[in-house]
């Protein structure tokens, strides 16, 4: 049962914890929000699929923000009761640090528990539908808009230009045309303006031309045919669009089940299975580290007496962000066979747990302890160095 001062660390971790992990997550989102929306208007597709594109992304997402935000929830939550001094008076009253762990614990536990579920089962799938809509803007089964001011191959037989596009491309104006048909027959047509009309038939549409002139010719005309209309409807072959490939042939399309199969399956490639086995460590991996970051939070957030440093914030995010580029970095050459996948991931994980295990001892168990006491201290001599220099500069700049 949770007591008064285990609700209060709760209410100190979760707002830092869920804050971290929404910034953190709209940070990446607006990131890539503006790459999609460069890429889905050079492919000519609606606007809508950018949201839907980011929303198949929040999974990814939140997979990587969610360790921070556990780290900096638990570090800000104790790096407050340090500086106002609560936690001295906890440890006076026989608290020690395992016991003012167990709400960060909790937190770890299921937060881990819903990164699995993320990893392992949620974002395959969002990856999947990632894939898909990319694949479906390039062939064009989205329907992707005419972009105005260039010519527009709708099938191998006909080009388009428009000049003027309003209500999404549903009123054109400006129009040129030209089609080929059989036996040499050519067609070109301009026209005041335009709009794409559906038919019974799901592989052809009509483009009703208004206020215009059509060219036909063909070889056996002596001169070319000119026409003036005021409505001419000109049907259009849609092009056959492949279907998109089923899910799994990458990796991060694969549940944690289907890793696991895969990469102990004695009939499939040996590069096959080390990239599943790599990938299953990987994700494992990234999970199991969760479990030591309160440890690694609490080492972090009590600075050394008569010090407010913040150099315990920033060393957080440093190790945090280093050990994934690691793990990146082991994925790969287990992918590539050069390590065995489960050295690869799980070496650098043990050098880390056992460097905050020393860490968390320190603090927790030794007496006067400061696992980055050494570093305030060079970091205050870089700082006061660093303001002498700059003294020494303003003062030669006034000429004192």
């Amino acid at each position: 049962m949770l007591t008064a001062m285990d609700r209060y660390i709760a209410r100190l971790i979760a707002l830092p914890l869920f804050g971290t992990l929404v910034i953190a997550a709209m940070l990446l989102v607006l990131d890539k929000m503006l790459r999609l929306f460069d890429f889905v208007a050079q492919e000519g597709g609606p606007v809508s699929v950018v949201w839907r594109m980011l929303a198949n992304l929040i999974p990814e997402y939140l997979s990587l923000g969610i360790p921070i935000g556990l780290m900096l929830g638990i570090l800000l939550a104790f790096r407050r009761i340090a500086m106002s001094s609560e936690l001295d008076v906890m440890r006076a009253l026989g608290l020690s640090y395992g016991r003012l762990l167990r709400v960060p614990y909790m937190y770890a536990i299921g937060l881990a528990l819903v990164n699995l579920a993320i990893v392992g089962f949620v974002q395959p799938h969002a990856r999947y539908a990632y894939e898909g809509l990319q694949f479906e803007l390039r062939s064009g089964a989205l329907g992707a808009s005419i972009k105005v001011g260039e010519f527009t191959n709708l099938g191998r037989k006909m080009t388009l230009r428009v000049e003027q596009s309003r209500d999404n491309g549903t009123q054109l104006s400006g129009l040129f045309v030209r089609a080929e048909g059989k036996d040499g027959n050519t067609v070109a047509v301009t026209a005041q303006h335009g709009r794409f009309l559906a038919t019974d038939d799901p592989n052809v549409i009509i483009l009703r031309l208004t206020n215009g002139t059509l060219v036909n010719n063909a070889p056996e005309f002596a001169a070319p045919r000119v026409l003036s209309f005021s409505s001419h409807d000109l049907p259009i072959d849609l092009p056959k669009i492949e279907s998109f490939r089923g899910r799994g042939q990458a990796d991060r399309e694969l549940t944690i089940p289907e890793l696991v199969r895969i990469g102990g399956a004695p009939d499939t490639s040996l590069a096959v299975r080390n990239e599943s086995r790599a990938n299953f460590h990987f994700r494992i991996a990234e999970v199991a580290m969760m479990m030591l970051l309160p440890l690694l939070a609490v080492a972090l957030a009590v600075p050394p007496k008569r010090s407010s440093s913040a150099l315990g914030v920033f060393l957080s995010i440093v190790m945090v962000v280093t050990y994934h580029k690691i793990n990146e970095y082991g994925e790969a050459i287990g992918t590539l066979g050069r390590v065995d996948p489960a050295l690869a991931l799980w070496g650098p994980f043990l050098l880390f747990a056992l460097l905050i295990f020393w860490m968390y001892r320190q603090i927790a168990y030794v007496p006067g302890g400061q696992p980055i006491g050494g570093l305030e201290r060079v970091a205050a001599k870089i700082g006061g160095a660093l303001r002498r220099w700059l003294h020494i500069r303003k003062r030669r700049a006034t000429g004192g």
